[in-house]
């Protein structure tokens, strides 16, 4: 029996969970089972060609919102050149309307609901004749013109699935994707998660033999898929605690957390931890109380907010802030405070999304209650409210781009923030600059890195702002710029023909004394080696400083400034910028 699993992952980055817990769950009972992943941006054609290959009996694709729709394509065009493999579906995707699945793709021949572990291994009894098919818990499948669905399947015990790693060769420079927990104690109506009630934990010493697993293998990034990581006071500690014990000075582990709910002992303990050994993602989603009581979201943003600046204060974990555009009372105004609010905990990233209307969830049911009416394809994103219309709704699209591509990049974090200061409120610029953006047709995706900075220098000189100002942000967009990288060309505004700057530049690189001061790793090189691997710039003023405000004059000091590539900050990326 050929049994292949089939996964589109989203980027080539990602790797499949689900794939691997279902192998690892089947292999345990002695079936052992094939896999093949691809990403959506694969040609279809060339997916066809190479499932075609494998000749599989039966092949089951992992489905959710992103690849839906190309796995239906490939499934319908599998069975007609394989008439005879049977095809089965599973995954959040489907596991809410496994019956109607059924009834509208007769090319797809079971539906597999729920968590899948247990349902896989019984599915697989079935099709080796060890099980009857009504046996088969959380199936749903024809029979004759009936279409049946049998229960879905008991809460799977985590520590009966071995680990899903047995080697890493096909993983180099991917994503790891690591479950500790499942269930979630929260009912956010977005989420599919609030509906498993069921917290269950992996045995905590055999969590910490598979984190040292790896850490051994010198793994870049393991990302937790635990829905609240934190929930389990004691269990996040211990895994935060190993981590920072056997720290192999590498790894990076993401954790999804409630901040509201960290305490003392937590926070004291993090603030240990290896810069960049932890990135912490928090939903904040919205700062609007009616809004978060409507999506049944218990959050006090004031405690949130406490916390957030506290680890900040640590300056040793990266944080990642959510906010949903589109959830019930929230108005365009609304969401702009929200926004405000979330931009002044100054995360390292503010991931700006749009509410999606999933299969299942709270949100989905009451879509009409709250008038919000969504684009019936995956990934069934929002199109307008009745709090927000459309067109808000694209200003909005606006302002993710151009926070995708200015300040989560950490290209012009300087930058934005003396401008923001000059506009009134981070969302009135992020609006500004945004639409300004969108009119002119520029994206993160088609912009050189230059042009990038280009661009947004171009959308000052637009808002009339007078010379000093200018003058300033041009400054500031240069700092930017070689924080960000080693650059040999520089824009028509930036002066690159400067003399004074040319001349201390060789008086620096020169002196062997300076060059022990202030770069005594690199003291050893040659000077015309030191010119190309560190930039230099000349600045009106002590920019070194970095935090500036429209409100309060600047003064003038002439400073010059070298950037140290080999230094980058593990948090932001960027260069280390040393005053000279």
């Amino acid at each position: 029996m050929n049994i292949v699993l089939t996964a589109l992952n989203a980027k080539y980055i990602h790797s499949s969970l689900s794939l691997r817990c279902l192998k690892s769950a089947a292999k345990a009972k002695g079936y052992l089972v094939d896999t093949a992943e691809f990403t959506i941006n694969n040609d279809p054609k060339q997916i066809l060609k190479e499932l075609f290959i494998k000749k599989p009996d039966v092949l089951c694709f992992s489905c959710y919102i992103w690849n839906i729709s190309m796995i239906l394509s490939i499934a319908q065009n599998i069975k007609k050149i394989l008439p005879d493999t049977v095809i089965v579906l599973g995954g959040p995707e489907v596991s809410f309307d496994a019956e109607d699945t059924l009834k509208k793709y007769t090319f797809i021949d079971f539906v597999m609901r729920g968590e899948g572990e247990y349902t896989f291994v019984r599915f697989t009894e079935y099709l080796y004749g060890k099980r009857e098919l009504k046996d088969v818990t959380g199936i749903t499948y024809r029979n004759n013109e009936d279409i049946i669905s049998n229960p879905l399947s008991e809460p799977v015990d985590l520590n009966e699935i071995p680990f899903v790693y047995e080697s890493l060769d096909e993983l180099e420079n991917r994503i790891i994707y690591y479950e500790t927990q499942r269930g979630c104690p929260y009912s956010c109506q977005f989420c599919l998660s609030g509906d498993d009630k069921k917290l269950r934990f992996l045995d905590i010493e055999r969590v910490k033999k598979e984190l040292q697993f790896f850490l051994d293998n010198k793994v870049p990034q393991v990302k937790f898929v635990d829905r609240t990581f934190n929930c389990k006071k004691s269990h996040a500690m211990e895994i935060w605690k190993y981590c920072m014990e056997n720290d192999n000075g590498i790894t990076n582990f993401h954790m999804e957390i409630s901040a509201e709910i960290m305490d003392e002992d937590m926070l004291e303990l993090l603030k240990d931890a290896r810069e960049a050994l932890f990135q912490f993602e928090v939903g904040v989603q919205s700062t609007n109380m009616t809004t978060l009581e409507a999506v049944k979201r218990k959050c006090n943003f004031n405690n949130l907010k406490s916390i957030v600046d506290k680890v900040h204060s640590f300056g040793n974990i990266h944080q990642h802030l959510d906010l949903i555009a589109g959830l019930p009372y929230e108005d365009y105004n609304s969401f702009r405070n929200s926004f405000n609010d979330v931009y002044s905990l100054n995360p390292q990233q503010l991931q700006l999304g749009f509410l999606k209307l999933l299969k299942g969830s709270g949100l989905r049911a009451d879509a009409e209650k709250y008038g919000i009416v969504y684009d019936e394809k995956a990934p069934y994103e929002v199109l307008f409210t009745k709090a927000i219309p459309y067109e808000d709704m694209l200003k909005l699209k606006a302002i993710e781009e151009f926070t995708e591509t200015y300040y989560n990049s950490s290209k012009a974090l300087n930058t934005i923030a003396y401008a923001v200061t000059v506009f009134g409120t981070p969302f009135d610029f992020y609006e500004k600059a945004g639409l300004y953006m969108e009119m002119h047709g520029y994206t993160k995706n088609q912009s050189s890195k230059a042009q990038t900075y280009t661009n947004l220098y171009e959308f000052f000189v637009s808002e009339g702002l007078d010379s000093e100002t200018l003058d300033i942000l041009k400054e500031l967009l240069l700092f930017d710029m070689l924080l960000n990288d080693n650059l040999r060309s520089f824009p028509y505004w930036i002066n690159d023909e400067d003399e004074e700057l040319k001349a201390i530049k060789r008086g620096f690189f020169n002196n062997k004394e300076l060059v022990e001061k202030h770069l005594p790793a690199h003291s050893d090189l040659a000077p015309a080696r030191l010119g190309r691997q560190f930039g230099m710039a000349k600045f009106s003023f002590d920019i070194s400083r970095r935090h500036f405000s429209a409100a309060s004059p600047i003064e003038k000091q002439k400073t010059f400034i070298i950037f140290d590539y080999s230094s980058k900050n593990s948090i932001t990326g960027l260069a280390k910028a040393i005053k000279i």
